[in-house]
């Protein structure tokens, strides 16, 4: 499978920088290199991102463990143990031979991060993905957490499911930071990482999320993703409490001088307590737009 597909092709020509995608792309391979495998057995956190099999919905789904959770166990593979609910939306997907899916780690101590997308194959203590991309992205709108603990007298809260957001989920929203950004194309899956000012997701309304698009690194994989399959899942973390807001629906980009996404919500799981991670407060990105703008 290339880097692109005609998606990521389009928007790129849209937005004219297919040179400077080409030239980025360059980084993208399937190997996972010794800094790559030595970077992801230090994590405490993964996100991962695909189709739910029995309804085809989008999630982005927190798995969690002591580092060594998630690690490479060959060139172009990596083992997950554990890390997620039985309850998750992605729980069938993560049991499911061959599913495509993407996958990202963001060490927010060092303000770097890792994306890594393929096809999934359960093990006897959780799943293996075999790599079709693996590449890094610079560190541009990522906030830097200096530290983390484990909380270990925290337990996971029933998820309580919606089909639009309540008052205080909106609030929630309004108020990150971070989010993360599942997509999916044909024959494979994608997680991106958004990152801004608190108020640089707005919610228009209960069923209706937008967010501007910042400029990036050009690749444009997720709005490339989004434009051939507008099926999305988007993942709010509190990164006091460990509560995780998981929302599935549609997402469709507007270009204008400000390039916008619009999220349509169809469903909602939110779970407190999801996470066993206290992290310290953030020290935002000086790359970060205002909201305002």
């Amino acid at each position: 499978m290339g880097v692109y597909h005609a998606g990521s092709r389009a928007v790129q020509d849209r937005v004219g920088v297919r040179e400077q995608a080409d030239h980025v792309g360059r980084s993208v391979g399937r190997g996972i290199r010794e800094v790559a495998a030595a970077f992801l057995e230090l994590q405490p956190l993964l996100v991962a991102g695909a189709a739910d099999p029995s309804t085809g919905r989008v999630w982005a789904s927190p798995l969690t463990g002591a580092p060594g959770f998630v690690r490479a166990t060959g060139t172009q593979r990596i083992s997950v143990t554990g890390g997620w609910s039985p309850a998750d939306p992605l729980a069938t997907a993560f049991a499911t031979p061959g599913t495509p899916v993407g996958t990202i780690a963001l060490d927010a101590r060092t303000r770097r991060r890792m994306r890594l997308n393929g096809r999934l194959g359960p093990t006897a203590r959780g799943f293996a993905i075999d790599a079709d991309q693996v590449f890094s992205n610079c560190p541009k709108y990522l906030q830097r957490r200096t530290s983390y603990e484990v909380v270990a007298d925290r337990h996971r809260g029933a998820a309580r499911h919606g089909a639009e957001l309540t008052p205080g989920q909106a609030e929630f929203v309004s108020a990150a930071d971070t989010f993360f950004l599942a997509s999916v194309r044909e024959g494979g899956a994608d997680v991106s990482h958004r990152g801004g000012n608190p108020g640089f997701v707005r919610v228009d309304a209960p069923g209706e999320l937008s967010w501007r698009d910042y400029p990036g690194n050009s690749m444009f994989l997720t709005l490339g993703n989004l434009a051939a399959d507008p099926r999305a899942g988007l993942l709010f973390l509190d990164w006091t409490t460990g509560t995780a807001l998981q929302l599935t629906g549609e997402a469709s980009t507007e270009f204008g001088e400000d390039r916008r996404v619009r999220f349509t919500v169809r469903e909602t799981v939110e779970t407190p307590s999801a996470l066993p991670l206290r992290w310290s407060a953030p020290e935002y990105s000086p790359a970060n737009p205002d909201p305002a703008h």
